[in-house]
């Protein structure tokens, strides 16, 4: 079996808005007013730094999705722009599934990258840096021991919480093998185990007991996750895949339930070796800034769901994500003062590290799963009459490590500026530096240039990438109707 030595893992999905807390009201930024309720976080987008003063960058890789269909819900749905805290580059960017090769056959996570002309600012250059994780072919991938853990309170009782979430996690029972197990415990005022683990087989049995949640009450949510973890935890399975799904709207009003409450109780569990992935639902008490954190601080992904498709996507289209192939991935880029005068790493504001985080082992980064890419875009200030050509740009160092150890294997990436124009990109250049410009527009960034929608739709136009469930057409879609609210 390829599984990354044998990993062990135990993963926990969040759906889930954290009602508690504050830190950003939606409609205290960019666009029109938002639904009441809504919280971001607000962040202060990265600034130019001078190569000079620090050549390093550092972060922590993200997976999470959820702030483009966030966006997609407000500009469709809503026909509305968005917050300004709702949009996080890096997640728009990484939402879409690149094709990138996976060379490394070595290694887990391969890495790859180029620089050209920034379409934006023709005196400035642009920097993608790919990361693609190892494919595990579906019937090679290890037995999982899954537990739902599913909020049931009141808050939960609209079509877009509760119901939409149950059609997931019948999605989710199809794709499980019969040598899979789950159980199901619920959570209101306090938490029951509405089925014991159960074998991948009964299907039927596992549908059934979905399909009989309802809605009401009061919200436990630190008991309920208390109880999944125990549970998931005596079910364990060595060697396999051992994931926790908690489905709620994350209006936690019983027992624990700060952000900073629920991040600490998080954290206790990821010590245990327990991987979190945040989905949330539903609009007007959505706090993506606690989802957020969870997930950050919890080895995990956050994804946001705003539709049917968005299931499919999440449990059937990118099921191997689930699967997490390295651990704990950190970047750094070492730029070259020689030829480059300053850098800004766009996006991934709350994912910057301290260079001496890189090499210590005990600091929490992000997770890449089976065949997923992950995306960073800088952009850069070179200096005058460079021969770039010659001499090499940066270097990507890049650690990870195994989802069963805990300590690091390192590999470096030099990359060089071949000079070419943006034009002469590659199709991935292309695409992910639209999507980057466009998150610039809607919030009116300060680093946007020269850009519009228009120049947007053109270069998204310009690629021909594998676009098998139409998520990149539906995203030049999307960009005209920001250009037109």
């Amino acid at each position: 079996m390829i599984f990354m030595n044998k990993l062990s893992l135990i993963a926990v999905t969040v759906f889930t808005f954290f009602a508690s807390c504050t830190k950003y009201e939606a409609g205290l930024g960019s666009g029109d007013v938002a639904l009441s309720g809504d919280t971001y976080s607000e962040t202060e987008e990265s600034p130019f730094i001078n190569v000079s003063e620090k050549p390093v960058s550092t972060f922590s890789i993200d997976a999470d999705g959820a702030s483009y269909s966030n966006i997609r819900r407000f500009l469709m749905k809503e026909n509305q722009l968005p917050p300004k805290g709702a949009v996080r580059t890096e997640e728009l960017i990484n939402y879409f599934q690149l094709d990138y090769t996976f060379d490394n056959p070595s290694h887990p996570v391969s890495i790859n990258g180029e620089v050209s002309q920034c379409p934006w600012n023709d005196a400035h250059k642009l920097i993608r840096i790919g990361l693609k994780g190892k494919s595990i072919p579906k019937a090679q991938l290890p037995n999982s021991n899954f537990v739902f853990l599913i909020d049931v309170s009141g808050s939960m009782a609209s079509e877009d919480k509760l119901e939409l979430l149950k059609n997931g996690f019948k999605y989710f029972v199809n794709e499980m093998s019969p040598e899979d197990k789950v159980a199901i415990v619920t959570y209101a005022g306090d938490a029951g185990v509405v089925l014991e683990s159960t074998s991948g087989a009964e299907k039927d049995k596992i549908r059934k007991a979905i399909d009989k949640l309802g809605a009401g009450g009061s919200t436990a949510g630190a008991k309920g996750i208390t109880t999944a973890y125990e549970i998931a935890q005596a079910n364990f399975i060595e060697g396999g895949n051992n994931r926790i799904i908690l489905g709620t709207d994350g209006d936690f009003n019983v027992g624990p339930s700060s952000q900073e409450e629920l991040v600490k109780l998080i954290e206790e569990k990821r010590d245990m070796g327990i991987f979190i992935t945040v989905l949330g639902v539903g609009r007007g008490n959505l706090n993506d800034a606690a989802l957020e954190q969870i997930a950050d601080n919890g080895n995990g992904t956050y994804e946001y769901i705003d539709n049917l498709e968005q299931l499919r996507k999440v449990f059937i289209y990118d099921y191997n994500k689930f699967f997490t192939v390295a651990k704990d991935v950190k970047v750094q880029v070492e730029f070259n003062p020689e030829n480059v005068e300053s850098y800004r790493l766009i996006g991934y504001e709350n994912r910057t590290l301290n260079k001496e985080d890189f090499t210590d082992d005990k600091k929490d980064a992000g997770e890449i799963g089976s065949g997923q890419n992950i995306t960073a875009l800088y952009e850069i200030i070179p200096k005058a009459n460079t021969e770039f050509k010659s001499v090499k740009t940066f270097k990507i160092d890049f650690r990870y490590k195994m989802p069963d150890s805990n300590e690091s294997i390192p590999l470096s990436l030099d990359i060089f500026d071949q000079g070419k124009s943006f034009d002469q990109s590659s199709d991935f250049m292309k695409f992910t530096a639209g999507v980057a410009s466009f998150s610039m527009l809607l919030t009116n960034s300060q680093y946007k240039g020269n850009s519009s929608y228009d120049a947007v739709s053109a270069w998204l136009n310009s690629t021909n990438l594998n676009d098998e469930h139409n998520f990149v057409s539906e995203f030049k879609t999307i960009v005209q109707k920001a250009k037109s609210l």
